[in-house]
C-alpha cells in the first residue's frame, strides 16, 4: 500500500506542475490542500485521473484533492517527501482566502491577527503601567527608591520594553514563519547594545541647547561629526566610543563596506516596522526552506533568515520609518501652529492613525521642544484622543451582546484612560471601524477645544486621567477629556451594533451559561445499521452540505447537522479508529461494520484544534451517546467558519442504501439508516 501512496503522490506532483509550482501543501481529515503559484499549468485532467484521487475542487485559491480519512496524510507526506516540499499548515490557507480582500482590508487583518493574540499582556501592563507612574508622579517622584514600587514598575513595563519580541513572534504566526525566529527579529530591534528609542527625546534637548538641528542629527550625521559639533573637540570615528556619544547625547553609528552607515539605535515604541520586517522574514524563510537541500535547511535558513532580515530592518526598515516621522512629526508642528483651535482639531483627528501606524512615540522628540520652551500645547490633544478611545470602548461595552466583546471592551477601555491605547485600538475600536471612526471624533473635538483655550502641560509623557499632574490648567483640562469622552462616547453608540454574527455569537453565550453542564452519556439509539445523532440541531441532507466536496458525496452519503450545541456523541457502539491532530474530526468502526467520519464544521482544520476538546483517543471502545469531542461553536463561528457537521458513512458503496431523517433531532436521535 505504501507503494501505492508513493505513485499517487508522483501523479498529483507532476499533473499540478511540479514542486516549482506548489507554493505550500497542507491537508485535513479528508483532502489534499494545495496553494498553486500558476494555475496555468495545472493539468486537471491528469489530477482527475491521478491514483487514489477521489475527486478535486477549487476554492478559496486552493486545488483540493480528496483522498479521504486515512490516506490523505499518507499521500501528504509522500507529496511533500518527493517534491522537498515545507509543509505550508493552514497560515497559507488562510492568506489564500484573505488575498481577496482589498488592500486595505487584508493590512487590517493582518494587524489584527498580530495585536489579538497579545492584548492581554498589553492591556496587563497597561494598567499597572498607568497606576504606577501615575501615583509616583501625584507623590513627587518620592517612590522611585521604594522597593516595591521598582519590583511592580518592572512588572508594568515589561511587555512595552519588550514589545517587538512579542510583535516579532506574533507576526511570524500570522505571516506563516517560524515564531521563534520573528522573536529574533523583535530582538534585534530592541537590543540593549542600541541606543533606546525612549532616550531620543533627550538628545533633542541638548542639541536644541546647543543650537543645532535635531533633525539633522538623528540618523543623519556621523556619530564623529555630532560630537565634534556638541563639544566643539575635534574627534575621530573611532575615537568616538559608543559612551562618549550617550554621554554627548548623540547616537552612534557604524559604516557598513566603508560608505553605508547605519544608526544604533533601537525601536523601542515602534509597531509597523517590526510587522514589515518579520513579512520579510518570513517570505524569505519560505523561500529558503523550498530551495535550501535538506542537509543544510536547519543551519543555513535560519542563520540566513536573521542575518538577511536583520540587515535589512537596520539599514532600511527602521530608517525609512525613522524619516516617516520626522517628516509626520514637522507636519505636526505646521498643524499646531493654525489658529482658531482648526489645527488641535486636525492633530487630535489624525494623532490616532499614527499611533496605528505605530509612529507615535516619534511625538517625544516633538513634546520635549515644546516643554522645553514652557509649554506643551500637543500633550493635551493626546489625552484627549488616548481618552477617546477609552470612550468608544466604553460604548461598545453597553451596546453589545455578546460576554467576550465586553470582556475585552471594559479593561482595553480603562487602559486607554490611563494613558495605553493599544488594547482598545487593535483589539476593539479598528476591528469593528465605527467605533474607532467614533473616537477619532473625540479626538478632534477635545483637541479644539484644547487649542482654543490655550491649554498645555508643564511636562509630557503622562495622558489620560494621570495628566491632571502635569497640566496648567486642571479645570480646562477636565472640559477637554470630558468633551473628547462624551463626543467620543456618543458618536460611537449611534453607530454602533453588533453584527449577525456577534449578535449569533451572543444568543448562543447566552443559552450555554443558562444550560447545565453536558452530559457525558445520552440516550442515543442503539441498531444494527441505525447511526444516532452525534449532535443536537437540525438535520439536511448531505447534498446540502455548506461544501462541495461533501455535498458532491464523494466521500460518501449520510447527513448533515447544523448544530445548536457543541457536544458531539458517538452514533454507534464501536471504536475510534482516527482522531485527527486538530480534533476537528473523528472516526469510528462501528461493530456491524460501518465506517463513520464525523467532520465537524466546515474548514475548521485552519483553527488548529483551539475550539475543540477531545474525551477519546484512537483505539477507544465507545458505546451509542458517549461524548466524543465538546468544540466551541462560538468560537468556530467567530473564525468565519461554518458549524455544519458532516456524519459520513465512508463506506457507502458496500450498501443499497444510505438514508438520512432530516428535520430538529436531539443528540442520540435516529439520523441514518444503512441497509445491505
Amino acid at each position: 500500500m505504501a507503494a501505492e501512496h508513493a505513485q499517487a503522490a508522483k501523479e498529483i506532483l507532476a499533473a499540478v506542475g511540479g514542486p516549482e509550482n506548489v507554493v505550500s501543501a497542507a491537508h485535513c481529515a479528508t483532502r489534499l490542500r494545495l496553494v498553486i503559484a500558476d494555475d496555468s499549468k495545472v493539468n486537471m485532467d491528469a489530477v482527475e485521473d491521478a491514483t487514489l484521487a477521489k475527486g478535486n475542487f477549487q476554492a478559496a485559491g486552493q486545488l483540493q484533492v480528496i483522498y479521504g480519512t486515512g490516506t490523505v496524510n499518507k499521500v501528504f507526506d509522500e507529496f511533500c517527501a518527493q517534491g522537498n516540499i515545507a509543509v505550508g499548515s493552514t497560515d497559507d490557507a488562510k492568506a489564500a482566502a484573505a488575498a481577496k480582500g482589498n488592500p486595505i482590508q487584508r493590512a487590517t487583518k493582518a494587524l489584527g491577527d498580530v495585536f489579538v493574540p497579545i492584548i492581554p499582556a498589553i492591556v496587563a501592563s497597561g494598567l499597572l503601567m498607568g497606576l504606577t507612574e501615575g501615583i509616583d508622579n501625584a507623590m513627587g517622584n518620592s517612590l522611585q527608591m521604594n522597593s516595591w514600587w521598582i519590583l511592580i514598575h518592572n512588572f508594568s513595563n515589561a511587555s512595552f520594553v519588550f514589545l517587538q519580541i512579542l510583535i516579532g513572534f506574533s507576526a511570524a504566526r500570522v505571516f506563516g514563519g517560524n515564531e521563534f525566529l520573528g522573536g529574533v527579529i523583535g530582538m534585534v530591534m530592541n537590543h540593549t547594545s542600541l541606543m533606546n528609542a525612549w532616550s531620543i527625546p533627550g538628545l533633542v534637548e541638548a542639541a536644541e541647547e546647543g543650537g543645532y538641528n535635531a533633525y539633522q542629527i538623528i540618523g543623519s550625521q556621523t556619530a564623529a561629526d555630532f560630537i565634534t559639533k556638541m563639544t566643539g573637540t575635534a574627534t575621530t570615528a573611532a575615537e568616538a566610543s559608543q559612551g562618549a556619544i550617550t554621554a554627548a547625547g548623540g547616537i552612534p553609528q557604524v559604516q557598513l563596506l566603508g560608505f553605508l552607515p547605519v544608526t544604533l539605535q533601537g525601536y523601542q515604541g515602534h509597531v509597523i516596522p517590526v510587522v514589515v520586517a518579520v513579512f520579510l522574514m518570513c517570505q524569505l524563510e519560505k523561500w529558503l526552506h523550498a530551495h535550501v537541500p535538506d542537509m543544510l535547511d536547519l543551519f543555513v535558513t535560519p542563520l540566513t533568515t536573521v542575518l538577511v532580515t536583520g540587515l535589512a530592518t537596520m539599514v532600511v526598515i527602521g530608517p525609512v520609518f525613522s524619516m516617516l516621522e520626522e517628516y509626520v512629526m514637522r507636519f505636526f508642528q505646521f498643524l499646531l501652529g493654525i489658529p482658531f483651535g482648526v489645527g488641535g482639531a486636525l492633530a487630535g483627528a489624525i494623532y490616532p492613525f499614527t499611533v496605528v501606524l505605530g509612529v507615535h512615540h516619534m511625538f517625544n522628540a516633538l513634546e520635549a521642544s515644546l516643554v522645553a520652551n514652557g509649554a506643551d500645547g500637543f500633550n493635551p490633544i493626546i489625552s484627549a484622543a488616548n481618552v477617546a478611545q477609552g470612550a468608544a470602548c466604553f460604548a461598545v461595552f453597553m451596546k453589545t451582546a455578546s460576554a467576550k466583546k465586553k470582556g475585552l471592551a471594559l479593561p482595553s477601555g480603562l487602559s486607554s484612560l490611563l494613558g495605553i491605547t493599544e488594547p482598545a485600538i487593535y483589539g476593539v475600536n479598528l476591528p469593528a471601524v465605527k467605533p474607532f471612526i467614533g473616537a477619532v471624533c473625540g479626538a478632534a473635538a477635545g483637541g479644539l477645544i484644547s487649542a482654543m483655550f490655550g491649554l498645555y502641560s508643564i511636562a509630557y509623557g503622562i495622558t489620560g486621567i494621570f495628566g491632571y499632574l502635569i497640566t496648567a490648567n486642571p479645570v480646562t483640562y477636565t472640559i477637554v477629556i470630558a468633551v473628547a469622552f462624551a463626543v467620543s462616547f456618543a458618536v460611537t453608540f449611534v453607530l454602533y451594533s453588533d453584527d449577525e454574527k456577534t449578535k449569533a455569537a451572543a444568543a448562543r453565550e447566552a443559552a450555554k451559561a443558562a444550560a447545565p453542564a453536558a452530559p457525558t452519556q445520552v440516550d442515543a439509539v442503539s441498531e444494527a445499521g441505525v447511526l444516532a445523532s452525534p449532535m443536537t440541531g437540525n438535520a439536511i441532507a448531505m447534498t446540502d452540505a455548506p461544501d462541495a466536496v461533501f455535498a458532491s458525496l464523494a466521500m460518501g452519503n449520510g447527513a448533515v447537522v447544523e448544530p445548536t450545541a457543541g457536544e458531539v456523541y458517538s452514533p454507534c457502539d464501536g471504536t475510534v479508529t482516527m482522531l485527527f491532530d486538530t480534533k476537528h474530526a473523528v472516526g469510528l468502526m462501528a461493530d456491524d461494520g460501518t465506517e463513520i467520519l464525523i467532520h465537524i464544521g466546515v474548514d475548521t482544520v485552519q483553527l488548529e484544534g483551539k475550539p475543540f476538546e477531545a474525551h477519546v483517543a484512537a483505539g477507544d471502545r465507545v458505546k451509542a451517546g458517549q461524548l466524543l469531542i465538546t468544540s466551541d461553536l462560538d468560537e468556530i463561528v467567530a473564525a468565519g467558519k461554518p458549524t455544519a457537521t458532516m456524519v459520513i458513512v465512508t463506506n457507502t458503496d458496500d450498501y443499497s442504501a444510505v438514508t438520512p431523517t432530516l428535520g430538529a433531532v436531539k443528540a442520540g436521535d435516529k439520523l441514518v439508516t444503512v441497509t445491505k
